[in-house]
């Protein structure tokens, strides 16, 4: 390494979750940090829109309390948090079934009687699961032999009906696949975090997470739409043809734009999915509930300003739909048409706001899947991101805080 290289700072390509994380702490450990984002704000898939009033999460996102690098790197207090209902309701060939978790819901215990939400021994074996998942240490859950979450509920006991009368339509809005085939180790993982934390909406709209992370950056470090074209041997050169040099290179980006940036490397498959935002006069359903559909048609349809009054201006209510794949023509109404069955409602006076397709928006974690991998790429180059971990926040924060680690030692080492 040169005398002009050493004196250069560290680059991070990339300001979402991921690319905070790393960047924060390699300021706190004292290196100078370049943070280049290539949009006109922080937070990648996770940002919000202000729109007539409402505001619009880049895609339906829910916030979980309970993951390890949340707890360590954010104030909960600060985002306002409001919580979603502790359960579903699953609309099946044979009406809703309401699923609730009666440890915090009491009030709820006598729908989960046998033969009511599910047969007794479905029942058990649920209980079973979740208590083995609550309880038992992440390491242990971690080594586990993998397999599909299909093949994991079907070992659990699980009846083939509520599979795929309730779990399924629940579970594919978590993963975006609807054939269970996503590794049963992130499924154990997810349905832990579950049990044991709080889905919630920060009631500025889930961009106040990243927000929330940028404001601890050093003055300096972070700049705002400068997109990088390429990672060089020297640093990165920028899409206005300048050349910034680096003592290392992480990329924080989405898995196809690091695929761009770091010729070779590997990456896997991802899903996508499509939110559409209606406003309505009234609510279609006065409480903070996510409602999955057996039929496939939508993943999961709420009302987020029934979990949250701040997503929309006082007098209106905003409905949140998200379906597999992108938008398509047509595809809206169709979506419209479904919600008036969900919701035993007109929509045909809904109002659309406004539509998002998330391309990338999980990697398709399909076993054996590793809850976290090296960031080296390359001598003094790096990638991080959900896609070299988990699909979730924690995995993304895991993926920078391993980067930054990494970078750290191999400087350490010379």
């Amino acid at each position: 390494m040169t005398a002009r290289h050493r004196g250069s700072p560290d680059i991070v390509v990339g300001a979402g979750l991921v690319g905070l994380a790393c960047a924060l702490d390699l300021c706190r450990a004292g290196r100078r940090v370049v943070l280049l984002e290539a949009s006109d704000a922080v937070g990648g898939r996770m940002r919000t829109d202000q729109v007539d009033g409402f505001l619009l999460d880049r895609g339906f996102q829910v916030f979980n309390t309970s993951y390890p690098q949340v707890k360590r790197r954010l104030n909960l207090r600060a985002l306002r948090l409001r919580p979603f209902t502790p359960g579903i309701v699953a609309h099946t060939p044979t009406g809703p079934v309401r699923l609730s978790d009666p440890t915090r819901q009491p009030g709820e215990w006598r729908a989960l009687l046998p033969g009511r939400a599910l047969p007794a021994r479905d029942l058990a074996a649920l209980a079973a699961l979740t208590a083995r998942d609550a309880l038992l240490p992440v390491g242990s859950i971690e080594r586990r032999p993998d397999r599909s979450t299909a093949a994991a509920l079907s070992r659990a006991g699980m009846s083939a009906g509520t599979v795929d009368e309730i779990l399924r339509p629940f579970l594919s809005g978590v993963f975006l696949e609807n054939r269970l085939e996503t590794s049963a180790r992130f499924f154990h993982l997810v349905w832990r975090s579950m049990v044991r934390g709080t889905l919630c909406l920060p009631a500025d709209g889930i961009g106040a997470v990243p927000a929330q992370l940028a404001r601890d950056l050093p003055e300096g470090v972070l700049r705002l739409e400068a997109p990088v074209d390429a990672v060089t041997g020297t640093g990165v050169l920028l899409a206005d043809g300048r050349e910034l040099p680096a003592t290392s290179v992480v990329v924080a980006t989405d898995a196809a734009r690091a695929a761009l940036l770091l010729p070779g490397l590997a990456v896997p498959p991802t899903r996508t999915v499509t939110t559409y935002y209606h406003a309505a006069a009234r609510t279609p359903l006065a409480e903070p509930t996510l409602v999955v559909d057996s039929t496939g048609a939508v993943l999961n349809t709420c009302v987020p300003t029934e979990v949250a009054a701040t997503y929309g201006p006082p007098g209106a209510a905003l409905v949140s739909t998200s379906v597999l794949g992108p938008d398509r023509p047509g595809r809206e109404p169709e979506v419209r048409r479904r919600l008036a069955e969900l919701y035993r409602t007109d929509t045909s006076g809904w109002c659309p706001v406004a539509d998002y397709t998330v391309e990338g928006a999980l990697p398709a974690m399909e076993p054996p899947w590793p809850p976290s991998r090296t960031t080296r790429f390359a001598r003094g180059r790096y990638v991080c991101g959900d896609h070299r971990a988990t699909g979730s926040v924690q995995g993304a924060l895991a993926s920078g805080t391993r980067a930054a680690r990494e970078v750290l030692g191999d400087l350490a080492r010379g």
